[in-house]
C-alpha cells in the first residue's frame, strides 16, 4: 500500500521560493508528554484509551477485508480529515489526510471551528467513499479513492441534502442512502430541535433521487423530553434489522451515543428503551482522571465477528475543563436482547482494556497515545503528518531547507481570519512541554511558539529585535483581541533562539535558554483555562507550533 502524506503540504514544501519578504528559520521542534494517566504499564492482552490523543474528534470507521480505516474531523485546519491505517484496531499509522489540495478544501477566511464536520468513511465493491460538511462554503460532499492513501477524487456536490453530519449506507439490495442531521419540519420545538433524515442516492450516477428525503428521527430518542442536537448518525444492516446510531444531549458534559432500530427503512425507527448506550454524564464529576463528554461513534465489525466501537471524549481536569479536544476512544459492542451497548449506564470508561481477538498487528505505528518524546528537526520531505496548517491559502508560506525550515513572516496575526504563518501540531496530553529553535529574527520580524486553541483564545511566546536590543514577549488572546502580557528586553539568549513551554492543566509557564544552557523563567503559571473548550467554545482542541509575524 503506498502512504502519501499531505499533498498540500508537498505542493507548499517544493515550490520554489517565497515572496521577498522576511522570513524565519526554525531547527527544531520537541514535544513530550507527561501525563500520569499513561505511566501505569499494559498488560500483554491490553490496549490503552485513548487510542488517538489529542483532537481526533468524530471518529469514523470502516474495514476493507483485514484492514481498518478510521478518520476524523479537522474542522479548519489543512489538509483536511486524517486518516489512518490498522490491522488490529489498538495501534493506527498515519496515511495522511484526505483532503490535500486547495480545490477540495476551500477554507479561506473561516473561523477555526468551521470546516470539515463529521466525515463518514466506507467502503464498497473496492471503493472507499468520505462523505463530509464543509459548513459555511459548500455543505454536504462526497469523495471517493481505490486506495485510502489518495489520490481522493475532487468532490462531489449534493445540494439536496441539509445540515451536516452526513453518512452514507449501502443496503444489501443495491441501494444506497444517505442519511444526515438536519431541521425538522417546520418551526423548531425548541432550541436544539433537530432531526435526522434520509435520501436515496444514485450510486451510479452519483445524485441524490429527486423528492426522496423523509425524517426517520425527530427529536430524538423521546421528543416528550425535548433532547437536543440529535446528530452524527449512521445506519447498518445486522441480523435483519436496520440499526440507526446517532450522538444526542450535545457536545459538552451531556454528550451520549444512542441506538434506534427499524425492520424497513420505511417503517418508523424505535429507540431502545434502554437509552443512551454510551454517556459518562451520570457519573460524578469529582471522580479522579475523568473521561467526559462521550459519545458521537461507529461501528464497525472485525473479521472474526466481533463488534467494536470507536467514539469521541475527553480527558478532563477541574472536572469539565480540557484544553486536548475531543479524542479517539475504542470499547468493545455488547448486544442485549438484540441491541448494541457500548457501555453499561453508570460505568466509567477504562484507560485501559482487552484487546480484541485479532492476531494481525499494525506495523510499525504511530505514537499516537501515551507519554513520548517527539523531536522533529523537520529534515523529511513531505512534513509529518501531525504538522497543519489554518485554513487554505492563496500561496505557499513555508519551505523546508537543508537545516530546518522557513517560514516566511506574513504579516498576519493568529487573530486573523487570513492564513497566518502557523504550523501546528496537536497538543495530545494535560501536561506536557514543548520547545522550539529559530533563528535570531529580523528587523520589524517576530518569531516564536504557539499554544493555539482559536482566534481569541491564545498565546503567542515570540522574540523579535527592538533597537535597545532583543525582546521576549507574550500575547495572550482571551476571549478578545491579542494583548501583550509579557514583554523584557533579554540580553543572553542563546543563539540559535530556544524557547520553552509547559502545560500542567490549567497553568501555562514559559522560558528561555541563556548562553550558558540554562532555563530562565520568563512567566510562570498563567492561565491555561482559557484554551479549554469550555471558556474558549468551539469544537478544537489546542494546538503547539511554531509562527513567524511582520511586525512592520
Amino acid at each position: 500500500m503506498k502512504v502519501i502524506h499531505n499533498l498540500l503540504f508537498t505542493t507548499a514544501i517544493t515550490t520554489a521560493g517565497l515572496s521577498q519578504a522576511a522570513s524565519v528559520e526554525f531547527k527544531q521542534f520537541r514535544y513530550e508528554g507527561k501525563d500520569t494517566v499513561f505511566t501505569t504499564p499494559l498488560n500483554a492482552d491490553e490496549y490503552r484509551n485513548p487510542i488517538l490523543a489529542g483532537f481526533y474528534p468524530d471518529p469514523s470507521i470502516t474495514r476493507a477485508g483485514d484492514d481498518y480505516y478510521l478518520v476524523n474531523s479537522s474542522f479548519s485546519y489543512s489538509p483536511g480529515v486524517p486518516i489512518f491505517h490498522s490491522k488490529d484496531l489498538v495501534n493506527w499509522k498515519s496515511l495522511g489526510n484526505v483532503l490535500t489540495t486547495p480545490t477540495q478544501l476551500p477554507l479561506q477566511q473561516q473561523q477555526t471551528s468551521r470546516g470539515i464536520y463529521a466525515p463518514t468513511i466506507r467502503h464498497h465493491n473496492g471503493v472507499f467513499y468520505m462523505i463530509t460538511t464543509l459548513v459555511d462554503v459548500r455543505g454536504n460532499f462526497l469523495v471517493t479513492a481505490n486506495d485510502p492513501a489518495g489520490p481522493w477524487s475532487e468532490p462531489i456536490l449534493l445540494p439536496e441534502i441539509g445540515g451536516i453530519d452526513p453518512d452514507i449506507f449501502f443496503d444489501d439490495d443495491g441501494k444506497t442512502y444517505i442519511a444526515h442531521n438536519d431541521g425538522p419540519i417546520g418551526e423548531p420545538l425548541y432550541n436544539g430541535h433537530r432531526a435526522i433524515w434520509l435520501w436515496e442516492f444514485d450510486l451510479k450516477n452519483k445524485k441524490v433521487v429527486k423528492d426522496s428525503g423523509r425524517v426517520i428521527v425527530n427529536g430524538g430518542t423521546d421528543i416528550s423530553k425535548k433532547p437536543i442536537w440529535i446528530e452524527g448518525p449512521h445506519i447498518y444492516k445486522i441480523n435483519g434489522w436496520y440499526y440507526l446510531l446517532c450522538a444526542e444531549g450535545g457536545t459538552a458534559y451531556d454528550h451520549s451515543a444512542v441506538i434506534f432500530r427499524s425492520k424497513n427503512l420505511h417503517e418508523p425507527f424505535v429507540p431502545y428503551e434502554k437509552n443512551p448506550i454510551l454517556t459518562q454524564r451520570d457519573l460524578n464529576k469529582d471522580r479522579a482522571n475523568p473521561i467526559t463528554t462521550a459519545g458521537h461513534a461507529d461501528f464497525v465489525q472485525t473479521k472474526e465477528g466481533d463488534w467494536w466501537a470507536v467514539f469521541l471524549a475527553t480527558r478532563a481536569y477541574d472536572k469539565t475543563l480540557y484544553n486536548t479536544g475531543r479524542e479517539t476512544f475504542l470499547l468493545p459492542v455488547t448486544w442485549k436482547d438484540g441491541w448494541p451497548v457500548i457501555l453499561e449506564q453508570g460505568k466509567e470508561i477504562p484507560y485501559h482494556h482487552k484487546k480484541p481477538a485479532i492476531k494481525a498487528v499494525t506495523a510499525n505505528p504511530d505514537q499516537l497515545t501515551g507519554n513520548f518524546i517527539r523531536t522533529d528537526n523537520f529534515s523529511t520531505k513531505p512534513l509529518g503528518f501531525e504538522w497543519v496548517s489554518l485554513r487554505t491559502g492563496d500561496s505557499p508560506f513555508y519551505r523546508l531547507t537543508k537545516s530546518g525550515i522557513e517560514l516566511q513572516a506574513l504579516n498576519v496575526k493568529l487573530d486573523s481570519l487570513e492564513q497566518p504563518a502557523f504550523l501546528g501540531r496537536r497538543q495530545q496530553h494535560t501536561h506536557f512541554s514543548a520547545s522550539v529553535e529559530f533563528e535570531v529574527p529580523k528587523r520589524k520580524t517576530s518569531a516564536g511558539i504557539v499554544a493555539f486553541q482559536g482566534e481569541t483564545a491564545h498565546y503567542y511566546f515570540g522574540a523579535r529585535q527592538q533597537k535597545k536590543g532583543m525582546e521576549l514577549f507574550i500575547e495572550q488572546a482571551n476571549k478578545s483581541a491579542p494583548k501583550i502580557i509579557y514583554q523584557q528586553l533579554v540580553t543572553d539568549l542563546r543563539k540559535p533562539i530556544q524557547l520553552d513551554i509547559e502545560g500542567k492543566a490549567g497553568k501555562i509557564s514559559f522560558y528561555y535558554t541563556n548562553k550558558k544552557g540554562e532555563r530562565k523563567v520568563v512567566l510562570e503559571n498563567a492561565d491555561a483555562k482559557i484554551l479549554s473548550t469550555e471558556i474558549a467554545g468551539g469544537f478544537v482542541g489546542t494546538l503547539l507550533g511554531i509562527h513567524a509575524r511582520s511586525e512592520q
